[in-house]
C-alpha cells in the first residue's frame, strides 16, 4: 500500500471525526467589546483564528519577497555596493598579479570599505604601494588593514616586516617581529623571519639563540638548517679568533668557549673543525690545532683537514711527520697528502724525503702551490735549473685559463 493512499485515508478520517464531533456538539463562542459581540460556534471560531493566522504568514512572505527584490533592483543597497565592490576589487587584484601597481592600488582602496573581504584588499594595496616606493602610502594602508580587522594583527605584522625589510628598514623590521614574538611565541613563520633579518644584521649572537628552536620547529630544511648552523658557528669563532688575539697571556680564551659550546655532533664536523684550526694557529696556539686535527684525521680523513695539517707545526715535527706517513697505506698517490707531507718533510730538514713528496704530489695533480713549493725547495737545495723548469711549468699552468689575446712584438723583431 502506498504511502500517499494511507496520508488520504489518514486525512478523511480526521475528517470524519471531526465533522462527527461538529455535529455532536458544536460548542458556544461569545466575543464583547464595548457595545459589539459577536457569538458563533467554537468550531468556526477556531477555523477564522486559523485563517487569520495563515493570512499573516502570507503577508510576512509576500514582504520579504518584495525587500530582497528591492534590494536587488535597487543600486544603492547594500547588496548591490558589496557586489560592485567585489567585482572592483578583483580588477584590482588582477592588475595587481600583472604588475600595474597604481592601477591596482587606485581599485583596491576604491573597493576596500565595501569589499567582502576589505582586509585582502588593504594588505594588497599596501603591497602595491610599496612597489611603488611610496612608503607612507603603504604604512598608512597598513594601519587601515588593522582598523578593518584588528583581529588580523598577525598577518598585517608579518607583511610590514616582510616590505621593511625590502626596503633595507632592518631596525624597524627588527622592531615589528620582536613585538610580534612575544604576543604570538608559536609563530614559525615570523621566527624563519627573524633569523633572515639576523642574518642579514650579522648578528651571530642572537642568531645562535634561535637555532635550537629552528631545529626543534623544523622551520628550515634539513640542509639549510645545517648551512645555517655551519655559517654561524664559523662566524662566532672567527669573531672568537679576533678577541683572543687582543687577550693578554693566561686570561680564558673567548675561542676555547665557543668551541665547548657547540654540540659533539657539530665539534665531530669538518668544515668547523678547520675554522676552529685556523682560529687556534691565528692566535699561536698551533700545538693545540695539530692535536685537533691529529684526532679527527685519526677518526675520518678529510683532504682539507690534511691540507691544513701541513701547515701546522706541533710539539713533535718528527712525530707529526711519522704520523701523517702511516695515512699514505690508504691514500697513496692522494696529491693532498702528498704536498702535507712534503712540507713536514722539509719542517723535519728531511730535504731529499720532502723532494720526493713534493714531486710525486706535482706529478699527481699540476697544482701551482706545489709547484712553488717545489721550486722553491730546489732553489735551496742548489738545484738551479730543476727549480727554473719547474717554475716554467707553474707559469704555463698560470697561461693556461687565459684567454687568446694579441701580445706586442719584441723589439729585436
Amino acid at each position: 500500500m502506498s504511502k500517499s493512499y494511507l496520508a488520504v485515508l489518514a486525512v478523511l478520517l480526521v475528517a470524519a471525526l471531526l465533522g462527527m464531533a461538529v455535529a455532536e456538539d458544536p460548542g458556544y463562542l461569545l466575543i464583547a467589546w464595548r457595545n459589539m459581540s459577536i457569538e458563533t460556534s467554537i468550531w468556526v471560531g477556531v477555523g477564522f483564528l486559523l485563517a487569520l493566522w495563515l493570512l499573516y504568514g502570507l503577508l510576512r512572505a509576500l514582504v520579504r519577497l518584495l525587500n530582497a527584490s528591492g534590494r536587488r533592483i535597487n543600486p544603492w543597497s547594500r547588496r548591490n555596493r558589496q557586489r560592485r565592490a567585489n567585482e572592483v576589487a578583483t580588477r584590482g587584484l588582477l592588475e595587481f598579479a600583472e604588475g600595474h601597481w597604481a592601477t591596482a592600488l587606485r581599485l583596491l582602496k576604491r573597493s576596500a570599505p565595501q569589499a567582502e573581504l576589505p582586509l585582502i584588499n588593504y594588505l594588497a594595496a599596501a603591497r602595491a604601494a610599496h612597489e611603488m616606493e611610496d612608503y607612507a602610502e603603504c604604512d598608512s594602508l597598513l594601519r587601515e588593514a588593522y582598523e578593518s580587522n584588528p583581529k588580523a594583527d598577525v598577518a598585517i605584522a608579518v607583511t610590514q616586516a616582510q616590505l621593511q625589510i625590502a626596503r633595507g628598514q632592518l631596525e624597524q623590521a627588527l622592531a615589528t617581529l620582536t613585538r610580534l614574538r612575544k604576543q604570538h611565541p608559536k609563530h614559525l613563520y615570523a621566527l624563519k623571519l627573524m633569523s633572515q633579518l639576523y642574518l642579514r644584521l650579522e648578528d651571530w649572537d642572537r642568531l645562535e639563540q634561535l637555532l635550537p628552536d629552528l631545529r626543534r620547529h623544523k622551520v628550515l630544511k634539513a640542509t639549510d638548517q645545517q648551512a645555517l648552523e655551519h655559517q654561524v658557528y664559523v662566524a662566532l669563532l672567527s669573531q672568537a679568533g679576533q678577541r683572543s688575539r687582543q687577550l693578554d697571556a693566561g686570561q680564558s680564551s673567548p675561542l676555547s668557549q665557543v668551541w665547548e659550546k657547540l654540540s659533539r655532533e657539530l665539534r665531530q664536523d669538518p668544515a668547523l673543525i678547520e675554522a676552529y684550526a685556523l682560529q687556534l694557529r691565528a692566535i699561536g696556539a698551533e700545538a693545540q690545532a695539530e692535536e685537533l686535527l691529529r684526532e679527527s684525521l685519526r677518526q675520518h680523513y678529510h683532504d682539507r683537514l690534511v691540507h691544513l695539517y701541513g701547515l701546522i707545526q706541533g710539539k713533535d715535527p718528527a712525530r707529526q711527520l711519522a704520523g701523517a706517513e702511516r695515512w699514505l697505506a690508504e691514500h697513496p698517490h692522494n696529491p693532498t697528502l702528498l704536498l702535507a707531507l712534503g712540507r713536514l718533510a722539509l719542517r723535519n730538514s728531511l730535504w731529499g724525503k720532502a723532494r720526493e713528496y713534493l714531486e710525486a704530489s706535482f706529478a699527481s695533480r699540476k697544482d701551482i702551490q706545489t709547484c712553488a713549493e717545489l721550486a722553491r725547495m730546489l732553489e735551496h737545495i742548489g738545484e738551479h735549473q730543476a727549480s727554473q723548469r719547474t717554475l716554467q711549468e707553474g707559469f704555463e699552468l698560470m697561461l693556461h685559463d687565459l684567454p687568446q689575446l694579441p701580445t706586442p712584438k719584441s723589439r729585436s723583431a
